[in-house]
């Protein structure tokens, strides 16, 4: 039996061991990224601050407890007919309840604003996310693109290693001179060259989407289903640009932000205003003296409560120029504001044409790789038979390989550019989360 287990040991050793990549889609690489993106954690973490500046506002409207104590000693003690005039040594100690409010709430402002300041936070969390998911697919293309520009690549160097064969045979039987068989060498050579560039560009396209993303190892690609492309296009198609507009000016997150900041901005002005009106501060105190010795008549043990009135006349100007700060910051907010609205409308319109374009473009495009391959078949027939000369395959050569590739990056922008139209009306995020 273990002559048996040893056997197989052996034979299983010499198989070759083949480590699998992980195979990622575009809806994988959305997901993976936004949870491990440290651009994503740091908006993130902007909440959280959002939070605990609301939590400090909060703290303002309720009273403060606290607590005192003092001891002294003298350098003697004093006294005068029995009667202790100042002691050895006194302890002091005590209960404090206090609270401290403006007579115009600006407090409760203060906690608006805090409540305002969350909702933001979300929101531009929002829009990094979509700002980073586009990276992401950016990226993505980036690398779909690399692969195709090297199968495209290796069945050029298929080609002319063919041709280059053919050329050798042709030239035996003195069909045609070496200077063919020469531009046939040269051309193979130069494809070999450009199979290199495509390999390392991929490794490369690999290492950014890797880097992007937050993936560690080797993985490969799967692409979306055609289908899935379709329907995004139908959808797109049956919208028009002014509805895009529309689409847009609603659900873009940074106009949100820019709105919550404008109110913010608007309240700001309000808080600041409150400081013209005087503050209230309401006291409740305890406090019990020992003193040692005691004196006959000390009151060890006192309970009173207060209520201040602090009313600022004058302050230099500090209330008055805060005030028109914080209105010229409303100002900035109406402003940029009114400049985003049109910045998104030109992004939309541009996102909205270039689309359009590729998808003419498109079309052009593989019509014309389909012209081509037909015609470097037709061509390399005509070769092998001496109806066409070498520079006539080499000609239909180029003409396929650069319709090939114009074609693959085509088809790429293309389901790109459909991204881009959805991040430029602010429904990226928004499709993102409905498919996971």
């Amino acid at each position: 039996m273990k002559r048996v287990i040893l056997i197989l040991s052996f034979f299983l050793n010499l198989i070759p061991f083949t480590a699998f990549a992980e195979e990622y889609s575009l809806d994988d690489l959305y997901k993976i990224a936004l949870a491990r993106s440290e651009t994503i954690k740091i908006a993130e973490e902007d909440i959280y601050i959002s939070e605990r500046e609301k939590d400090r506002a909060m703290a303002v409207l309720f009273p403060k407890l606290s607590a005192f104590g003092s001891y002294r000693d003298y350098s003697r003690e004093k006294t005068a007919d029995l009667l202790v005039i100042q002691p050895d040594n006194s302890t002091s100690w005590g209960l404090s309840l206090n609270q401290s409010l403006s007579t115009s709430g600006k407090e409760l402002t203060a906690l608006g604003i805090a409540k305002e300041s969350i909702v933001k936070s979300k929101v531009d969390l929002d829009s990094v996310k979509e700002g980073y998911l586009l990276n992401v697919a950016s990226a993505y293309f980036d690398v779909l693109k690399a692969k195709k520009a090297l199968e495209i690549a290796n069945a050029n160097v298929e080609r002319l290693t063919k041709y280059r064969d053919a050329a050798k045979i042709r030239l035996k039987v003195g069909e045609i001179t070496k200077t063919v068989l020469l531009r046939a060498e040269a051309e193979l050579s130069g494809a070999q060259s450009d199979l290199l560039k495509a390999e390392n560009n991929l490794k490369l396209a690999k290492t950014v989407l890797a880097r992007t993303v937050g993936i560690r190892g080797d993985y490969d690609l799967k692409e979306d289903q055609p289908s899935a492309v379709s329907s995004q296009q139908s959808a797109i198609s049956t919208t028009t640009l002014d509805g895009l507009k529309q689409t847009a000016l609603s659900e873009r997150s940074e106009i949100k932000s820019v709105e919550i900041q404008r109110k913010i901005a608007g309240e700001q002005i309000k808080y600041t205003k409150g400081s013209y009106w005087p503050d209230v501060s309401v006291e409740g105190v305890y406090v019990r003296n020992e003193d040692h010795p005691s004196a006959a008549f000390t009151n060890n043990e006192s309970i009173y409560g207060g209520i201040k009135l602090n009313f600022p006349f004058f302050e230099g100007g500090l209330r008055k120029a805060e005030v028109r700060e914080a209105g010229a910051r409303f100002r900035q907010a109406d402003y940029r504001l009114a400049d985003l609205y049109k910045s998104i409308n030109v992004e939309v319109e541009n996102a909205y044409l270039n689309l359009i374009t590729i998808s003419g473009i498109l079309e052009k495009l593989q019509a014309e790789a389909t012209y081509a391959a037909d015609n470097y078949n037709a061509v390399s027939k005509q070769f092998e038979f001496g109806l066409a000369n070498s520079l006539d395959v080499m000609d239909a050569n180029t003409l396929l390989v650069t319709s090939e590739r114009q074609l693959a990056n085509a088809e790429y922008d293309y389901q790109f550019a459909i991204l881009q139209l959805k991040r430029a009306t602010g429904t990226l995020l928004k499709t993102v989360v409905r498919r996971r």
